[in-house]
């Protein structure tokens, strides 16, 4: 769908990648490597981002990184579409509602660096999790989004091990429960 309205794939690469996680930087010759296409390409569409106020940018050591502006504002528009694109929407519509006490969901992996895979990796954080529905409701899930999706049910305790194992990549919260 988002590549029928924004027709440039790097400018949705771009998107993808600063956008779903606020906290995701990068500099030019980084993103080249990542997306596999031209500096030229991802340069322009950088400059029009930048020139938009869409990303701020700043200098580190002898590099320019850019990041989501996430005071812009339409920053939470373009996060919520992308991850109606993506189909998270419909994961935490169809899988946190009815599972038992769901404190948190966090995303890992590439999705949480910004980069756009065929597999969402999920951490549940909570307790007295009904897995078996949990498996019944990813498995829905996976069919209407069309991607696969690999999860972990943690308590509080086993997701504070995680984090510290998990070498300086930051989960991102999907979603918290109301307190």
């Amino acid at each position: 769908m988002l590549d029928t309205l924004i027709t440039s794939k790097t400018r949705v690469k771009l998107l993808m990648k600063f956008f779903l996680n606020s906290n995701s930087s990068s500099y030019l010759r980084n993103l080249e490597t990542e997306f596999g296409e031209s500096t030229n390409a991802i340069r322009q569409e950088l400059n029009k981002f930048e020139k938009a106020g869409l990303l701020n940018s700043f200098s580190e050591g002898n590099k320019k990184m850019f990041q989501a502006n996430t005071q812009h504002p339409l920053f939470q528009d373009i996060h919520n579409i992308l991850l109606k694109q993506i189909g998270f929407d419909h994961i935490i519509e169809k899988v946190i509602q009815k599972l038992g006490k769901v404190q948190s969901v966090f995303i890992v992996g590439d999705f949480a660096k910004g980069i756009d895979t065929q597999i969402i990796d999920l951490i549940f954080l909570g307790e007295n999790i009904n897995r078996t529905y949990l498996f019944d409701l990813i498995e829905k899930a996976e069919t209407m989004i069309k991607r696969k999706i690999r999860y972990l049910v943690l308590s509080l305790q086993e997701f504070d091990n995680y984090k510290k194992d998990a070498s300086g990549i930051q989960p991102l919260l999907l979603w918290t429960k109301e307190l």
